[in-house]
């Protein structure tokens, strides 16, 4: 049976979480998302760098093209120790159109659609809506997770500066 969590919020009205409550310290789950219909990537791909994971709902809402920018130019001064992730169940010709949008060059954009497999190892997938709640994780080089921050109103943004530096004390 998936776990269940509460106290989360989309503009005041509950949401509840399926899946483990991840801590730091905890080893990282590894999830199948998908590039595109045809190529799907498994986090574990990304094993050896650093790894800043950017979770928003979908990126053609304000606050996630917000999230996803930030990340995105933060990735460009990471170099290529840290892979910069962001995954949304957004459909993959979606995400692609977003990045052509926003010049998103710097970062990985992954999609949960599919399987939801993300949501459901990471403790983010919104049993209501079966989109991923806003979060970011830090993976270590060695698949510790270092750092999170789940929101609990889906609505607010991250702390990028937590996270940023989170990366930045990996390096």
């Amino acid at each position: 049976m998936t776990q269940e969590r509460t106290g989360f919020t989309l503009k005041q009205n509950p949401i509840t979480l399926l899946g483990p409550e991840l801590k730091v310290g905890d080893k990282a789950p590894d999830a199948v998302l998908s590039k595109s219909f045809v190529e799907d990537v498994k986090l574990s791909d990304f094993s050896g760098k650093v790894r800043l994971i950017s979770v928003t709902p979908s990126l053609d809402t304000g606050v996630c093209d917000a999230q996803a920018r930030r990340f995105n130019q933060e990735a460009a001064s990471f170099g290529d120790a840290v892979a910069v992730i962001n995954i949304s169940v957004d459909l993959p010709p979606a995400q692609a159109r977003w990045c052509g949008a926003a010049g998103a060059e710097n970062i990985t954009v992954l999609s949960d659609y599919k399987l939801n497999d993300f949501g459901l190892k990471y403790g983010v997938l919104i049993k209501e809506l079966r989109l991923d709640m806003r979060s970011v994780f830090v993976i270590d080089k060695d698949d510790t997770i270092r750092y999170i921050e789940i929101l609990r109103e889906m609505t607010e943004a991250p702390d990028f500066d937590s996270a940023i530096e989170a990366v930045k004390k990996l390096l």
